[in-house]
Formats: structure tokens, sequence, C-alpha cells
């Protein structure tokens, strides 16, 4: 039987436990996926500590995925037996060897793309481009913010912003990170463990502030953020790696110069197929062309997932994350 990763119930990185699990046939619209390599992604941590809830325990984790179709259900059109896909939507449960997915939840993978870059990035990418083409449409000559500008999400973001046109800040907490993240992008980068990042962008500005801010840290950095932004910019807040951002009385927004604030989440903006395989082809032509650089940076076995989180929630990494299911374990 395949093994996955699943949790009995929510916790820490301690509650990842390696099983065997039984698969049935894929029903209609489903398909039998062999899995090559599974994306480690903070959103792994939230269902694994109960921020998302899971429908019940135990249960896998993981919403992304790349492998190839095995076997396919009763009026599957989407795929085909031996179609080499990727997914980065629920259902959760991606940790696997194998696993049953819905068929229209997935996309093809172009010859071009490695298994791994499919498997271990393309929620990072789908993520980056809605941000960039849907919740704010960036345009040539706007300035933006991107915390985290090191990481996964914040290194695509970066080599897009500027591929369209857009002055790049970062916040990173090295220098080492800053490094990277100049390489890819970041025109700016600030170490927020050094430099007080609102005092630098009011600086790098000239007290103008940005037009968007691209927040996934979430709690520490909420209220600076605001500050950072020019009269009517956006705070997009769409991550929570430091915890949920506090409550906040709207009139503060209008304090601070009729700002806008949203809380965007990746699947409301794939909730339809026709959206996922505009993202995804989006995302794999920037590739192909060179616009976009996706990095690998900490690979695990699959029976190392525990520590993939630890490292994750420790801020440890750079690029994407990814379980191996080829490698040893």
């Amino acid at each position: 039987m395949p093994r996955a990763i699943r949790i009995a119930e929510t916790g820490g990185p301690e509650q990842l436990y390696v099983d065997e699990v039984a698969l049935q046939e894929p029903g209609p619209g489903e398909v039998r996926l062999r899995q090559h390599v599974c994306g480690v992604n903070f959103i792994d941590c939230y269902f694994r500590n109960g921020l998302y809830p899971l429908p019940h325990l135990p249960h896998g984790i993981g919403v992304e995925a790349s492998g190839e179709v095995e076997a396919i259900g009763e009026g599957v059109a989407e795929v085909a037996v031996g179609d080499r896909v990727a997914y980065a939507t629920p259902p959760p449960g991606a940790y696997a060897e194998s696993r049953v997915m819905p068929a229209e939840r997935l996309v093809p993978v172009p010859a071009g793309i490695p298994d791994d870059v499919a498997g271990g990035t393309l929620l990072r990418g789908l993520t980056a481009w809605y941000l960039l083409h849907r919740t704010h449409v960036l345009r040539r000559g706007e300035t933006i913010l991107v915390h985290a500008a090191a990481g996964g999400v914040g290194l695509l973001l970066c080599q897009w912003a500027e591929a369209l046109g857009a002055t790049v800040i970062g916040t990173v907490g090295d220098e080492d990170k800053a490094q990277r993240a100049a390489e890819n992008g970041c025109h700016h980068p600030i170490v927020y463990t050094r430099d007080a990042f609102r005092d630098k962008v009011a600086s790098i500005t000239g007290e103008r502030g940005v037009d968007v801010v691209y927040d996934s840290v979430g709690a520490v950095t909420f209220h600076d953020s605001l500050d950072c932004l020019r009269p009517r910019g956006l705070l997009v807040t769409y991550g929570n790696a430091s915890g949920p951002p506090p409550a906040i009385e709207p009139g503060l927004l209008a304090k601070k110069g009729s700002l806008f604030l949203t809380r965007p989440t990746l699947f409301d903006y794939v909730s339809e197929r026709d959206e996922l395989l505009e993202g995804a082809n989006a995302y794999f032509d920037a590739i192909a062309q060179g616009t976009l650089d996706p990095q690998i940076g900490r690979r695990y076995p699959l029976d190392k997932a525990a520590e993939a989180h630890r490292s994750l929630e420790g801020r440890q990494t750079t690029g994407a994350t990814l379980l191996d299911l080829a490698a040893g374990g």
C-alpha cells in the first residue's frame, strides 16, 4: 500500500506520522495519481495546527504535488492515463506516494517543466499570479513592498513584479537572504532584523509610501505595513506566518489615508477550472520565457515531513521546500 503523511490530532510538527493507506479505484470524475513530488507550504502548517479545519481526523495534509495519471474514473475528459499533471488546491492529502484526486483540479504539465518545479512550486506560482494579476493588476511604475522576499512566493513576486516594470522593496531576515532577493528582482532589500522596515520604506519612497504591500507574515508586520502605504494604497495580507493579523476598526483605514485592505486566498481565485488553467498556463509560460526562475530550496524524503515543517515555520528556508518521493526514507 502507498505511504502517506497523516495527523490524528492538530498541533505541532510532531503530529505528522507515516501511514499506509489503501486506495479505492477512482470514481466518476476522479483519477488515481502516482506522485513524484509534493510541495510543502505554510497552508499545510495551518491545516496541521488547526487554524484551517480538516473534514475529520485522522487525515492527510498537503495541497500540492505533481505526478502521473495511473487510472481514470467514469466521465473523466480532462486528462488521460499517462499524462503528467500537477495540482495546487484542496482536498488536502498531497503528502502521499499515490492518491485519488478530482480530475477537474488537475493541470497538464508542459514537457519543459520538471517534476520538482511542477509539484513543488505551482501553488507559489499561482499565488504570485493572482496577487499581481488579479487582486491588484500591477502597473509599470508602481512601487510595492514584499514581505519575506526571499521565500518561495516572495522570490516569484519579486521576479514577476520587476518584469512588469514595478519598483520592488522587500523585507528579509539576514544578509544572505537580502543578496538572494536582490538577485531575483528586489531593488531594495531591507534586513528587518537590523533596520525598521517602515522607516526604510519611507526613506526609499521619499515619504510617499508604496502602492501595494504584499504581506504573508501577518501579526508582527500588520500595523507597520499599513504605515508603509501611500494614501489609497492597498494592503494584501495573504498569510499568517507569525500568526493572524489583529482585528482593526475600519476607521483606522480612513485615518491612515483611505487605505484598502484585503485578505484573499488562492482557492477563491482558481475555483473555476478556466481560472485554474489560466493561472497555471501563465505561470508555466513565464518560466518557459525566462521571466520566472522558480527556485527549489530544501528537499526532504516523505518521512521527514515534520523536519520540513520545522524549517519552514522557523523561517530557515529560501525558495520552495518539497518532499521528494523518489528519495529514500
